[in-house]
């Protein structure tokens, strides 16, 4: 692949040329930072391990320079933490047995500008190399303003793709803000109880950031837990961790508003809770 940013990388972990990894992929997981794919996306990343006809690619679009830091990290500049959190970022997709990982090398400016389609037309390039099954983002209701701008240009990018070449399925994912506030009929299960010596080598691997000041190791394997905990109150769990996603498939119809769609989402957990709130409020 040709990139726009001469700090853009491709990483094969696997012997098989870039070409095949990048046309193997199945399921491709699009995120803002270093990190953010190993926190919100291991229940894809462990369904795609080991199989020989499920690979997993990771496309990381920002190059990690405005990531907080401290400890030992404290006095390194920002073009020395893009080395550190690309090289981290490369590590974790051999851990992990990613089909490949691209690093695309935008600066978060451009990544939330409007006024560009540079972004966009780099994930479109990504799409139609991989031509995968299903693609995973950012939620489209995230609290940090990078992973929704992201999460933007990823149905932007599918919209102006041909129908052929779109995936079957686009899921968001957790990361900055969980979607357990979604009624139970709405959410997206993920399994991410497999393997969790995997999981916790795959975050371990991220020290820029664990010892930099921000423990997400913990905070990722936490909500896993809660989420598998408190999903049903009146059965036994069926996992012990899970992630929750969205499925904005609908979105890839150029027609539909995406406030208008995440709205409907946010307004059913008003019903629900004002539901509940009526029916014994006079007890």
């Amino acid at each position: 692949m040709k990139f726009k940013n001469e700090a853009a990388q491709l990483y094969v972990p696997g012997k098989c040329g870039s070409k095949e990894a990048l046309g193997r992929t199945t399921a491709l997981c699009i995120a803002a930072h270093q990190d953010d794919i190993e926190i919100m996306a291991y229940g894809p990343i462990v369904s795609c391990y080991d199989k020989p006809d499920e690979w997993f690619t990771a496309v990381v679009v920002t190059d990690g320079a405005g990531s907080p830091r401290s400890g030992i990290y404290e006095s390194y500049t920002d073009e020395m933490m893009k080395n550190v959190r690309i090289s981290e970022q490369n590590t974790a997709a051999k851990i992990g047995k990613y089909s490949s990982c691209l690093q695309l090398a935008f600066p978060s400016s451009a990544v939330k500008d409007n006024k560009t389609n540079d972004v966009t037309d780099e994930i479109k390039k990504v799409i139609l190399e991989c031509n995968p099954d299903i693609i995973y983002t950012h939620n489209i209701a995230d609290k940090h303003e990078t992973h929704v701008a992201v999460a933007l240009r990823v149905i932007r990018a599918i919209r102006e793709l041909p129908k052929e070449n779109r995936p079957q399925k686009l899921i968001s994912l957790e990361v900055w803000r969980g979607l357990d506030w979604l009624c139970d009929s709405q959410k997206v299960v993920l399994d991410t109880s497999k393997h969790p010596n995997l999981a916790a080598a795959l975050l371990g691997v991220y020290d820029s950031q664990i010892a930099g000041g921000k423990r997400y190791d913990l905070a990722a394997f936490g909500r896993r837990t809660a989420n598998a905990t408190f999903f049903a109150s009146h059965s036994v769990d069926s996992s012990d961790s899970v992630s929750y996603g969205l499925d904005l498939s609908e979105l890839m119809d150029e027609n539909l508003q995406i406030n208008d769609f995440i709205f409907e989402y946010i307004d059913a957990f008003k019903s629900e809770v004002s539901k509940n709130i009526d029916k014994y409020l006079k007890l």
